[in-house]
C-alpha cells in the first residue's frame, strides 16, 4: 500500500483538508490553491499482489492512525510511453500495487450537500493509462461547486484482462479475466459507501469514460454486478456494443500463450514471476511495435454473462440515462482513412464494395479531391466509432426506457506549429474532446506549449462543461445556452460541439449502408468471407 504515516509530506502549495472518516480508517486530503479540496491516491482495494495477482479485488485491510491522501498513487503497471507523443504528462511512478482513486470535492461542500458524483474510467486500449494524468483531473470540475469528481485505477493488460484454465478452476464463479472491470466496480461499490463523506450523493452517481473508459462504461452498463451503483453514463468514444469479444474459452488459450511466452510452467508459477517479466510479452498499444501476445476483456460469464448486443436484446442492461458521442476524425481502421485523392477514393470505393460501389458513391458523392478526401473522413468516422455509438442508442431504444443523447465534437484544437509530436495528431482527434468536458487544457502544454490556446476553446469548455454538470444533476444534458434534444430513431438528433454549438441530424442512409459488407481489409488486402467493417 503507498504509505500509511502520521507526518506525511503535503503537495507544494497546497494546505492539509479535514480528515474524513471512511470504512477503513481516517484519511487527511488538501486544499488546492483552488479552494478544491483532494484526497489523493486512496486504496479501493487491496494490493493485488502476489496471491491476490489475478483474484478478484478484496476489501482494504482497515488502518490506525490517518492516512495522508495528499498525493496520487502510482499507475497500474505497464509498457511505459514514449516521451514525445501528444499525450505525455510525465513519468509516473508504475506499480503493481495500484488500485488507488482521487476525489476532488468543491470548497464549500459538505458531508449533507448531496452533490451529484462524475466518475471517470481512463482509456488506453485496456494497456496503458492512469487516473493520475493531468488531462483527467477532477479539480476543475470540482471548483464549477456542482459536483464531487471521482477517477480511479484498474488493473491492465496481462494482469488485468489474463484468462486462464487454471484460473477458471479456481474461481468460485468459474470464470478468469476481466480484472480490470472488476476492479472499477469495486471503485464503484467504495463511492456507494464513502461518498456521502465528501459531499457526494451515492443515488446520483454519473459513469463517464473515453475509448477503453467508454468501453469500460458500456460493459457496466450491460454487467449485473455493476446494477444500482450508477444512476447515469457518458460515454467518449467507444461504445462497447458489439459481437467481438472473445469468448471465455478463446481467451483461456490467450491465457496459454501468455503461460510459454513467459517460460512457466504453471500458473503458480506465473504469480512468482515479477510483473515487468510478465509485460516483457505484452503487445505494445500505443504505436503498435513488435510484441508477444495481446490480450483483451471476454465474455466470462460473470461480469458479461452473455454478449453485451444480447443483454440489450433480452432488456437485461442497467436502463439510465446515456450520453454518448464521438470527435470527427476518431479513430477508425476503415480502407478510406487518409484517401485523399479522387481517383484513390473511387478505387477503393469499388475495392471495397464492388457491385454496390456506385450506391456507396451516391451516398457520399465527391467530384473533386477536396471532396473526396472530406468523404473519406466522414466515413471512416462513422464506420466505427459512429457507428458502435448508434448501436448502443439502438439497442438502448429498443428495450429501455431511459433517455439517450448523442454528441459531436468537431472543434479542432489550436495546435504550435513550432511544436511536433511523435503521433502527430489531425484534425478532431480521438481523445481530443476530454480536455473540453474537464476544463484540463493547460494539460496539454505542462511540458512543452503544444497549443496556442484561444478564448473560444475556454468559451466551448465551459460550455461543455455545464452540459456534463447537468447532466449529472438531472439526466438530461440541455442547458439554457445549449438545447440539446434526445436521440431517436425516428429523430436521430445530435449536438455538435465545433465552430460553433448547433444541433444536427444523423443521415440515416449513411448510417444504414455502414452495415453493408466490406470486402478489404485496412491494409488493401481481401476480408475473409463474412468479416464486416
Amino acid at each position: 500500500m503507498k504509505y500509511m504515516a502520521i507526518v506525511g509530506m503535503a503537495l507544494a502549495g497546497v494546505a492539509s483538508a479535514q480528515t474524513v472518516t471512511i470504512d477503513s480508517g481516517r484519511i487527511e486530503g488538501v486544499t488546492l490553491p483552488s479552494g478544491v479540496r483532494a484526497w489523493l491516491g486512496v486504496p479501493f482495494a487491496a494490493p493485488p499482489v502476489r496471491e491476490l495477482r489475478w483474484r478478484a479485488p478484496q476489501p482494504v485491510t482497515p488502518w490506525r492512525g490517518v492516512y495522508h491522501a495528499d498525493r496520487k498513487g502510482p499507475e497500474c503497471i505497464q509498457l511505459l510511453r514514449r516521451k514525445d507523443i501528444n499525450h505525455y504528462f510525465g513519468e509516473e511512478a508504475t506499480s503493481e500495487d495500484c488500485l488507488y482513486l482521487n476525489v476532488w470535492s468543491p470548497a464549500k461542500a459538505r458531508a449533507s450537500a448531496k452533490l451529484p458524483v462524475i466518475v471517470f474510467i481512463h482509456g488506453g486500449g485496456f494497456t496503458v493509462g492512469s487516473s493520475g494524468m493531468a488531462l483527467y483531473g477532477g479539480e476543475n470540475v470540482a471548483a464549477r461547486g456542482d459536483a464531487v469528481f471521482v477517477n480511479m485505477n484498474y488493473r491492465l493488460g496481462i494482469l488485468g484482462y489474463m484468462a486462464h484454465p487454471e484460473l477458471t478452476a479456481e474461481s468460485p464463479q468459474h470464470a478468469s479475466g476481466n480484472y480490470g472491470f472488476l476492479d472499477q466496480i469495486a471503485a464503484l461499490r467504495w463511492i456507494q459507501k464513502n461518498i456521502a463523506r465528501f459531499g457526494g450523493d451515492p443515488a446520483r452517481v454519473t459513469i463517464s469514460g473515453q475509448s477503453a473508459g467508454a468501453a469500460s462504461v458500456g460493459t457496466l452498463l450491460a454487467s449485473p454486478l455493476a446494477k444500482g451503483l450508477f444512476q447515469r453514463a457518458v460515454l467518449m468514444s467507444g461504445a462497447g456494443v458489439s459481437n467481438n469479444a472473445p469468448s471465455l474459452a478463446e481467451s483461456e488459450k490467450t491465457g496459454l500463450e501468455v503461460q510459454q511466452a513467459v517460460g512457466a510452467a504453471s500458473l503458480d508459477e506465473m504469480r512468482q514471476l515479477p510483473a515487468d517479466k510478465v509485460f516483457a510479452v505484452q503487445r505494445d498499444f500505443q504505436f503498435g511495435e513488435s510484441g508477444s501476445v495481446s490480450v483483451k476483456p471476454n465474455i466470462d460469464g460473470y461480469v458479461l454473462p452473455d454478449t453485451i448486443p444480447n443483454i440489450y436484446a433480452t432488456g437485461k442492461q442497467n436502463d439510465v440515462p446515456v450520453m454518448a458521442g464521438f470527435t470527427a476524425d476518431d479513430i477508425s481502421f476503415s480502407p478510406l482513412r487518409g484517401v485523399s485523392t479522387l481517383a484513390q477514393f473511387r478505387a477503393t470505393a469499388t475495392a471495397m464494395y464492388g457491385d454496390r460501389a456506385q450506391r456507396f458513391l451516391d451516398l457520399y458523392p465527391a467530384t473533386t479531391d477536396a471532396e473526396a478526401a472530406h468523404m473519406s473522413r466522414l466515413y471512416s468516422r462513422q464506420a466505427m466509432i459512429e457507428k458502435g455509438t448508434r448501436a448502443l442508442a439502438l439497442s438502448q431504444k429498443a428495450t429501455g426506457k431511459a433517455p439517450f443523447y448523442m454528441f459531436l465534437f468537431s472543434h479542432v484544437q489550436p495546435f504550435n506549429p513550432a511544436v511536433r509530436v511523435k503521433d502527430n495528431p489531425q484534425g478532431a482527434y480521438h481523445t481530443s474532446d476530454v480536455p473540453y468536458w474537464f476544463q484540463t487544457q493547460d494539460a496539454l502544454n505542462m511540458f512543452r506549449p503544444t497549443r496556442n490556446w484561444q478564448p473560444y476553446d475556454r468559451a466551448l469548455s465551459a460550455r461543455m462543461m455545464d452540459s456534463l454538470l447537468a447532466f449529472a444533476r438531472k439526466g438530461d444534458p440541455a442547458t439554457p445556452a445549449t438545447p440539446w434534444p434526445q436521440w431517436r430513431p425516428d429523430s436521430a438528433q445530435y449536438v455538435e460541439f465545433g465552430a460553433s454549438v448547433t444541433v444536427q441530424s444523423e443521415d440515416t442512409a449513411q448510417m444504414e449502408f455502414q452495415n453493408q459488407p466490406v470486402n478489404i481489409t485496412p491494409g488493401g488486402s481481401p476480408l475473409p468471407r463474412g468479416t464486416r467493417d
